[in-house]
This record gives C-alpha cells, sequence and structure tokens, in this order.
C-alpha cells in the first residue's frame, strides 16, 4: 500500500493558500528549492500535475483543487484534534459540513441552521456556496453533510440522494423608497418597472417568470444574479425591484434600506436538505429539519 507523505501535503496546501513558493518559503522557513523539490515529489506520488503557472503566481489544476479540498479538512482537523485534546476527550465539537446554493438567502440560510446550535451549542459549522449541481458532486463524494437548496435534486444529476422538504413562504416584494408609490397599484405597478432577478434556470427565477406571465406584466429585467446578497445591495442602491420569501421580511426590513411593496401568497419558495440518507442521523441536520417544518408553513 503507498502512504501519502504528508510533510509533502503540507508544502503542497501552504503554497496552494499562499499562491507563490517565495511565500510559502516565508511561512514554513524553508528554501525555494526544498519547497519545489517536495512538491514535485508529491505530484510524482499521486500520478498528477497540481499547478501550473499564470504569471508570477501558481493555480491550481482540477487535480489541484481536490487535493487542496483534501488537505485543507486532513490540517483542519489535526488542530481540530489539538483542540480537543488540549479542552479534554469530553468536549470534542461535532462538525457539520453543509453546501449553499448561491441562490439561496443568506438570511434564509441562517434562518435554517440555527436550530443546528440549539442541539450542538460547540458545533464547528463549514459552510460552502456553490451552484446545485457542484454541491450535489461534493455531497456524493461525502465532502458535505447535507445540501441546503430551494429545489429538489434535478433528475439529470445522477447522484443517489434523497431531497427532504423543509417547508416553503410566500413571496414578497422590495424596493428602495422611491418605489413607495407602487404599494397601491401592487400587482399592476409592477408592469414596465426596473427589476432585479435571480439567474435564468434557478428554481424562483422559472417561479417568477410563470407568475409575470400570468398576472399579464412585464417588468423591465435590468440586471439578473447568481448571488442574492449582491441582488439585494442593488435593491438597496434603488437599481430595482427584487423579491424574497415573506418568511424573512421582518430581517430583510431590518437591515435594508427598502420597504415591501406587496405580497403574494401563491408565488411560493420551497425549501429542501437534500442529504445521501433517507433516513437522516446526523444531529444538527435532524434539528434543522424538524425546526423547519415547524416554522415554514
Amino acid at each position: 500500500m503507498a502512504w501519502l507523505n504528508y510533510h509533502h501535503l503540507l508544502y503542497f496546501w501552504t503554497v496552494a493558500r499562499r499562491g507563490t513558493i517565495t511565500a510559502a518559503g516565508e511561512e514554513l522557513r524553508l528554501a525555494q528549492p526544498t519547497i519545489s523539490a517536495q512538491l514535485k515529489a508529491l505530484e510524482g506520488a499521486l500520478g498528477q500535475k497540481l499547478f501550473v503557472r499564470q504569471g508570477r503566481r501558481l493555480a491550481l489544476t482540477d487535480a489541484g483543487k481536490t487535493t487542496f479540498r483534501y488537505a485543507d479538512d486532513i490540517f483542519r482537523l489535526g488542530g481540530e484534534l489539538q483542540e480537543t485534546l488540549k479542552r479534554g476527550p469530553g468536549e470534542e465539537r461535532t462538525r457539520l459540513r453543509v453546501g449553499l446554493t448561491d441562490v439561496l438567502p443568506k438570511s434564509v440560510a441562517e434562518l435554517l441552521l440555527a436550530p443546528a446550535y440549539e442541539v450542538l451549542p460547540s458545533l464547528y459549522l463549514a459552510c460552502v456556496e456553490l451552484p446545485l449541481p457542484e454541491l450535489l458532486a461534493r455531497l456524493a463524494l461525502r465532502e458535505l453533510d447535507v445540501v441546503l437548496a430551494d429545489q429538489p435534486q434535478p433528475h439529470e444529476v445522477q447522484v443517489r440522494a434523497f431531497s427532504h422538504k423543509l417547508g416553503e413562504s410566500g413571496m414578497s416584494f422590495y424596493g428602495a423608497p422611491r418605489f413607495r408609490p407602487l404599494r397601491r397599484r401592487f400587482p399592476r405597478g409592477l408592469d414596465g418597472q426596473p427589476m432585479l432577478l435571480p439567474s435564468v434556470g434557478t428554481a424562483l427565477r422559472t417561479g417568477l417568470d410563470a407568475w409575470f406571465s400570468n398576472q399579464g406584466l412585464r417588468p423591465m429585467v435590468v440586471a439578473e444574479f447568481d448571488d442574492s446578497a449582491l441582488l439585494k445591495v442593488f435593491g438597496e442602491r434603488g437599481r430595482g425591484i427584487f423579491a424574497a420569501p415573506t418568511a424573512i421580511e421582518d430581517d430583510l426590513l431590518r437591515y435594508r434600506k427598502v420597504e415591501v411593496l406587496g405580497r403574494v401568497e401563491t408565488l411560493r419558495q420551497t425549501f429542501y436538505a437534500i442529504s445521501l440518507e433517507q433516513q437522516l442521523r446526523h444531529p444538527a441536520v435532524v434539528a434543522i429539519v424538524k425546526k423547519a417544518r415547524t416554522e415554514l408553513s
């Protein structure tokens, strides 16, 4: 059995984080030729090229990105082991690795994750935000414990996983104070107005497009976003009107300079927890699902 040289892996991990062999050498207090030799040894042992040069920096290849994710877990777990032993074996922290789709509102994500801390106050939470297909690929490799999304697993994604419905929320339309007069004519007042929308192909965008069509509305789409947080920043600046779940309305009004223009209960956004297990076992995931099904109608 071939054993992985963890010294070589440490040198690789440091170079990947710092971007150059020079910077890694400063952190490790090693000469550049020494680190270069160790990187070549690791690539030889793995049979994969891990870096390509881009100008003065080193960029990870696809194999390098995969290796870095594993190395990051390995050295993070090593750090956790040291911390746990310092505190005592009885104080071990439970880890929860969560994938979040990039269109899932951040306030919704926080709302869904909060119950995990109620059952595990010392929880170590690691969140990754990516498009759903990439998250499901990581889930299949068991790099994630659960994926939180606004749609179930797509049929075309060939991963054996289970979609657990958490709940749903009606939608509210929000805008900066300059859009306040539209309240009196909602929803007809949305016709022809600048609209900020999630990207085409997302579950929310599909639902919004269908609702606009059914209402006979033709808003002027001025921007599309993968990132729901950036969309809200543009909305706060008055660039356009946007929709977000009514369930996080209080949070949005508290932290964003926007106002509710109208609510649509028939336009729903549904939330799911996607896991490899049909019967959930991770205590934090069980708590998330139980609380969400109680609070999200």
